[in-house]
């Protein structure tokens, strides 16, 4: 009868010490909400700015599947009109340094194309109208000058990169120079 009594009050100590623990450790610390980055819906699909402010990823939280831009200096949500469009699918966004452009995979006439949204003229565009072949994972340079993505345009996976011209206006930091040699 002594080792009873001996294993009740460590059960019960057990108990409350593993209660303890996973009250600390509920998702009710985690601030969620509209103009947090945590709710309670599916978000995945990160990508960081180079100077890294900006952050996009692909959320639900609206009842369908969007891009969404957040500065994480000012902890808020950057408005992108033009950006998502009703009934497409938008996914694998890339940040050129200081967030002016993002490129990101979407689809049209249900192949997937790329598309470039520019926030100075709060318009997408797409970069690989009727492209030939699959394609997946595009990344946009630090600059906004190159894209690079994955084609399978010769029965594989290959990498191609797409100049879109010495005109585009680069995204730069302010005082920075750009060597044109």
């Amino acid at each position: 009868m002594v080792i009873l009594r001996l294993q009740r009050p460590v059960y019960w100590g057990l108990v409350f010490g593993l209660m303890s623990l996973l009250i600390s450790c509920s998702p009710a610390d985690i601030p969620i909400g509209v103009s947090s980055l945590n709710t309670r819906y599916t978000e995945e699909q990160p990508a960081l700015s180079g100077d890294g402010r900006f952050l996009a990823f692909v959320s639900n939280r609206n009842g369908s599947q969007q891009l969404l831009l957040y500065d994480l200096e000012t902890q808020s949500f950057i408005p992108t009109p033009g950006l998502n469009r009703r009934e497409t699918i938008a996914e694998s966004p890339s940040l050129s340094y200081t967030g002016r452009y993002i490129c990101y995979l979407t689809s049209d006439q249900g192949r997937p194309v790329i598309a470039l949204y520019d926030r100075a003229v709060q318009k997408s565009q797409i970069i690989t109208p009727a492209y030939p072949s699959w394609i997946r994972n595009p990344d946009i340079s630090a600059d906004g000058r190159y894209v690079v993505f994955e084609s399978a345009r010769r029965g594989r996976w290959d990498i191609e990169v797409l100049d879109r011209g010495p005109t585009v206006e680069l995204d730069i930091p302010n005082g920075s120079v750009v060597n044109d040699e």
